[in-house]
């Protein structure tokens, strides 16, 4: 798969985002504190990498075309239009972020469709009939994943018994509100994201990644709010009251 952001010839990419936030909807596309865009160009790169392996990236001798997923405040189509180009470090320079009505007006009638995330709806949500296995050794001993790991918890005598208290605790909130269960894409899986509160009750510190099985889930990894974020906003804004910016 290639790189968006070697693709084509883009000029000031950070100024491309900055238009591109501001042509579509209003959402938050920067992490609290800071103004870099960060999420949506993380949404981009890996919206990118899905419309190469469903063969929706539109190339023929004159021009390309994708479909970035997002929609005006009219709910039009974005698309990311390119030209061919004889630059030694791309063949395609951009030209815009333009509409179905903008890509009309120079002739062109067929338009990609966007990333599909919902082949199997039914992996968006929690399904309580079936067990979750945890994986703790990973979460407690992987050295990625010990970092993301409150003190409190690696700092406690027995901190499986703390862990695994909040996962059980955590998991019989999910059941009682499936809603809270939040989807996320991730290495080509549609996975659920459960929050864990392990201090503040308003406020989760991690989520656990569950991936369905044949009647169960695998509980592997937990994830920062920022990576978990970044895998669930790829599918769409995440409707929830906990996984925010």
């Amino acid at each position: 798969m290639e790189e968006l952001y070697n693709f084509m010839a883009w000029g000031d990419y950070n100024k491309r985002m900055e238009e591109l936030a501001e042509l579509a909807l209003p959402e938050q596309w920067s992490f609290e504190g800071r103004n870099d865009f960060g999420i949506l160009k993380n949404y981009m790169k890996y919206t990118f990498v899905k419309l190469q392996r469903e063969a929706k990236v539109f190339i023929n001798d004159k021009y390309c075309i994708f479909n970035t997923g997002l929609f005006t405040p009219y709910y039009e189509d974005i698309y990311v239009y390119a030209e061919a180009s004889n630059d030694y470090y791309a063949n395609w320079t951009f030209k815009g972020f333009l509409t179905s009505y903008e890509l009309g007006a120079l002739g062109i009638s067929d338009f990609p469709e966007r990333a599909d995330y919902f082949s199997d709806p039914s992996l968006l949500v929690f399904d309580w009939h079936c067990p979750v296995n945890v994986q703790y050794k990973h979460i407690l001993e992987d050295e990625n994943n010990k970092q993301r790991l409150p003190e409190l918890i690696l700092a406690a005598n027995r901190p499986i018994n703390y862990l695994k208290g909040t996962i059980d605790t955590d998991i019989k909130k999910v059941i009682a509100n499936y809603k809270l269960a939040v989807p996320q894409y991730f290495n080509g899986k549609i996975q659920l994201l459960i929050p864990l509160y392990f201090s503040k009750e308003e406020k989760p510190d991690l989520t656990l990644v569950l991936t369905k099985m044949d009647g169960y889930y695998q509980g592997h990894t937990c994830l920062t709010m920022e990576m978990a974020y970044n895998n669930a906003r790829l599918i769409a804004k995440p409707d929830s009251s906990w996984l925010v910016p």
